[in-house]
């Protein structure tokens, strides 16, 4: 795999943020790559704690679980997309299409599968549980460049938080609703559960502030 300049510089930024415990954000990422499509990260689980694929049985390794979401206005063919985490070590190379607004869902189960089809050290997805980063990369002819990047740390990575982008702002929160956290680092707990293979949206109804006057208006 042959890196661009500019991905390579990434991926030495990545390696000090992960050293550091610095958090490198999907901006940056973007900032300093060029911007080849619509596709991006769209919510990471580094630290399952059950079932997570539903294959019955609970594992550390296939239950973690990377997703994918498509920003863009026509279906994009995924075949050049491929995950990797800080080491650069292609995990798992997407197939298919993505429709505009449709996401894509990658178990740990998925990626050791597909490291052992393709000859690749099968150790699923391989998230570090205190602190790690999350690749996304696109190959552009013989060349393979960063499209997006996320750096998360240890309390993005407590059992059953996931870490995804919210709807509107596109800024990355912590769903911590399974396991709430009480911390003071960013991003803090949104108290949502995470949402594989969904839209990253709380479930309910939101709540609108009214006065006492306007209630009884409502009901003479």
């Amino acid at each position: 795999m042959r890196l661009t300049h500019s991905a390579a510089l990434l991926t030495l930024s990545l390696f000090a943020a992960v050293a550091t415990g610095a958090a490198f954000s999907a901006a940056a990422a973007r900032a300093a790559t060029p911007a080849l499509g619509a596709v991006r990260l769209n919510e990471i689980l580094a630290g399952p704690a059950k079932d997570w694929d539903g294959s019955g049985v609970f594992s550390s390794r296939d239950d973690e679980w990377v997703e994918i979401v498509h920003t863009g206005g026509s279906p994009v063919d995924l075949s050049a997309y491929f995950l990797t985490d800080a080491d650069s070590v292609r995990r798992y190379t997407f197939t298919g299409s993505l429709a505009p607004g449709e996401v894509r869902w990658v178990s740990g189960k998925m990626s050791y599968d597909w490291e052992r089809a393709t000859g690749f050290s099968a150790v699923g997805l391989s998230l570090g549980n205190s602190g790690d980063s999350v690749l996304l990369w696109q190959r552009v002819g013989a060349d393979s460049a960063i499209v997006d990047a996320y750096t998360y740390r240890s309390h993005e990575a407590a059992a059953d938080r996931a870490i995804g982008r919210d709807l509107v702002s596109g800024e990355w929160q912590l769903f911590d609703a399974l396991n709430p956290y009480t911390g003071t680092l960013t991003p803090p707990g949104n108290h949502c559960a995470p949402t594989p293979a969904a839209a990253n949206a709380c479930g309910g109804t939101p709540v609108t502030p009214t006065t006492w006057g306007r209630l009884k208006t409502l009901y003479r």
